[in-house]
């Protein structure tokens, strides 16, 4: 491709005055702050807590990740000397700095790729919601100690009766993985890593929390402001997921979503479908920026 033709494909970019964004990077700081305080606070302290932790500890991303602000592809910042020093940005003109995505996607083509397949599968999918967060119960299932220092609701032999009574139809690899041994010929099918991309569904709350993972791992190239959002849906996702496990939780202010019973299945749902929807939402932000960065990839 010439030049010439190249420059004519290629999508105009924005421009952010200096105030404009470094106002949007001072408000991003001062909510991802909010939102990892009382993380922070706890582990000044050297406390844990069985439900919040995991979106630091499972996905080992620091607060100091959410603090920074990218503007994501296709943006000019102004009188940004600085981040021009930044990875995976690119001067522009005497003081401005914008993402350089076509980098990015070269030299982490293969994450990227992945990445943004796997989100673009999600999202043309059709959601399923049967599988009432057994995933938790099945992970504790038959065994001789839990995953979290927390009693089971229902005691052991409560909660085995439970798996035994439904049909596990977990769909997402990550979940499956922990099952017990004893749980694993329980699921409808068996999961595999490699077959993650073609089984990954909307519908599912560890899909759903995985946005956030899969947007941290595309940053820059993503809004600063979508990352926060989807850490928040994380955490969202993580309070139901927690509520309908067979944990008792109620010491740390979490009522239960009882999945055993019929009222519990039908709560669990109208939440679950919540969720799905802003996960799908978040999806499709994610893939019309980089592809009006990137309309030709």
């Amino acid at each position: 491709m010439s030049a010439t033709v190249a420059a004519a494909a290629a999508p105009p970019l924005a421009r952010l005055s200096a105030d404009e964004w470094r106002g949007r990077a001072e408000a991003h700081a001062q909510r991802a702050d909010a939102l990892t305080a009382a993380h922070r606070d706890r582990s000044a302290r050297g406390q844990k807590h069985p439900v919040e932790d995991f979106l630091f500890t499972y996905y080992s991303y620091k607060p100091s990740v959410l603090r920074r602000w990218h503007p994501g592809a296709g943006i000019v910042l102004q009188d940004a000397r600085e981040r021009a020093e930044w990875r995976w940005y690119t001067p522009v003109g005497a003081d401005g700095a914008r993402v350089d995505d076509a980098a990015f996607r070269e030299q982490r083509g293969s994450l990227y790729r992945g990445a943004v397949g796997i989100l673009r599968a999600t999202l043309a999918r059709n959601a399923a919601f049967g599988c009432f967060g057994l995933h938790e119960w099945a992970m504790v299932y038959r065994a001789q100690a839990t995953r979290h220092a927390v009693p089971l609701r229902l005691g052991s032999v409560g909660t085995d009766a439970v798996v035994e009574a439904h049909d596990l139809r977990c769909t997402h690899f990550d979940a499956f993985r922990f099952f017990t041994p004893e749980a694993v010929p329980r699921n409808r099918d068996r999961l595999e890593r490699d077959g993650a991309a073609q089984r990954e569904q909307p519908g599912c709350l560890h899909a759903g929390m995985d946005v956030y993972k899969w947007i941290v791992k595309l940053s820059p190239l993503v809004p600063g402001e979508l990352l926060l959002d989807a850490f928040e849906l994380a955490r969202d996702i993580r309070t139901l997921d927690m509520r309908a496990s067979p944990y008792d939780l109620t010491d740390w202010g979490y009522s239960p979503v009882p999945i055993e019973t019929a009222e519990g299945k039908a709560h669990y749902v109208r939440e679950q479908r919540l969720l799905s929807e802003r996960g799908q939402l978040l999806r499709r932000a994610v893939i019309d920026v980089l592809d009006a960065a990137a309309p030709a990839h």
